[in-house]
């Protein structure tokens, strides 16, 4: 999740008391939408396969169209807010988003028109993290923002699992291309509640983590310190992203339906949601090497032990896999700035949470390329290994840890 910092000289006056909420409450619906959008695909690859008679490394292609397009446009998101307010981009961003996913439910077109649809879908969820976030810090001050924010994370984990079981269960009474129009129509309206909600207003010089904001080179107290935490954090996020890629394929080999991989979905996200909340506890009581080991060697066993279960304990098995699939990320989040140093937290976000979105993007395509060769039960497995790298190089930056 993205906070965006501002300085208070070129932004206008925040929003009066009586706004507060009502900004919060409005970003926090989209944010929610806006990361239900996102991983509903996994529901859907399945559908789409058969559909479109598409490889692993295709549907890894799709999955990587729509994170890349919103990886890749939150800067430009955010300059064209300075000029027109946010509010404005944030609701076109999100009748964008919409408008692809009603465009692809009601249309009746092939695979072109479904991966430029879900390129212009990434490209309006681009939008809603550094506008958001942007926002809501606009609207509280410093020790009020702290809570909003995190409330506002929060939201997005709550759309991870309502959206994706919102769909599943409207695929066991309707055709996949009508619930998605209606799933799309839906965010139509929330794009206009936002327009209609938000106090109008540009957001002036908003700088985000993903931004460039500082000139010059991150010096932290170790050389290779965040390099370091730099890497684990896009090995964990491809491992992330290829272990959802893969879920359903494995999940539909033990026998499972459609409706059935929206409620595993759902399972894992909201382990992952609890994952947040208790991995940051848990690194600030035992310390983050300790909790990335931890969360990292969970992970992989998880994955390991996954395919071979029957299904019913698979399925029990996802609540604690997404625990500690999601949990590792809340922690290297949190120690960007202790190692990179605050006068240059910024831009250590920046470029954090450039390595880790576009590894979380690449990886649905390698990993599909490995599934292709070896099918989803092997490609998992090599997921499971990828994840256990993070290991020594979290070992190798315990010295940076320590003298925090």
């Amino acid at each position: 999740m993205v906070i965006a910092r501002i300085n208070p000289s070129l932004t206008e006056s925040a929003p009066d008391v009586s706004d507060r909420r009502r900004v919060l409450s409005v970003a926090c619906c989209a944010h929610a939408l806006h990361d239900g959008f996102t991983d509903l695909i996994y529901v859907l690859l399945p559908i789409w396969q058969s559909e479109f008679a598409l490889s692993y490394a295709a549907l890894g292609a799709l999955r990587m169209l729509y994170t890349g397009a919103m990886a890749g446009l939150q800067v430009p998101a955010s300059l064209l807010a300075a000029r027109v307010g946010a509010p404005v981009v944030l609701a076109l961003g999100t009748a964008l988003a919409a408008g692809a996913y009603l465009t692809i439910g009601l249309g009746s077109a092939g695979f072109v028109l479904l991966a430029a649809a879900l390129l212009a879908g990434g490209a309006g969820s681009s939008t809603q993290h550094p506008l958001a976030s942007s926002l809501i810090a606009r609207a509280y001050d410093r020790s009020g923002a702290r809570a909003a924010l995190g409330t506002y994370n929060f939201s997005g984990d709550l759309g991870k699992m309502a959206i994706p079981a919102a769909l599943a269960w409207l695929l066991v009474i309707m055709s996949w291309r009508t619930a998605l129009g209606l799933i799309g129509a839906v965010g139509l309206l929330v794009a206009a509640a936002i327009i209609l909600l938000l106090p109008r207003g540009k957001v002036g010089s908003v700088r985000s983590p993903k931004e460039v904001s500082h000139s010059g080179t991150i010096r932290p107290r170790h050389r290779y310190a965040f390099p370091l935490l730099l890497m684990i954090g896009i090995l964990d996020s491809g491992t992330r992203m290829g272990f959802l890629a893969f879920l359903p394929f494995i999940l539909r080999g033990k026998g499972a339906t459609a409706p059935l991989i929206g409620v595993a979905l759902t399972l894992v996200f909201a382990g992952g949601a609890a994952g947040k909340l208790a991995c940051g506890h848990m690194g600030a009581k035992f310390g983050v090497l300790r909790t990335v080991l931890l969360t990292e060697f969970a992970t992989a066993a998880g994955i390991v032990l996954l395919d071979p279960l029957p299904l019913n304990a698979a399925l029990a098995s996802l609540v604690l896999i997404g625990i500690a699939l999601n949990g590792t990320s809340s922690v290297l989040y949190g120690t960007v700035p202790e190692i990179a140093g605050p006068e240059r937290g910024e831009r250590a976000f920046s470029l954090f949470y450039t390595g880790t979105i576009g590894g979380g993007a690449i990886a649905p395509v390698m990993y599909g390329l490995v599934g292709d060769a070896v099918g989803p039960a092997h490609a998992i497995l090599a997921v499971a290994g990828v994840c256990l790298l993070t290991l020594p190089l979290a070992v190798a930056l315990a010295p940076a840890l320590r003298d925090r």
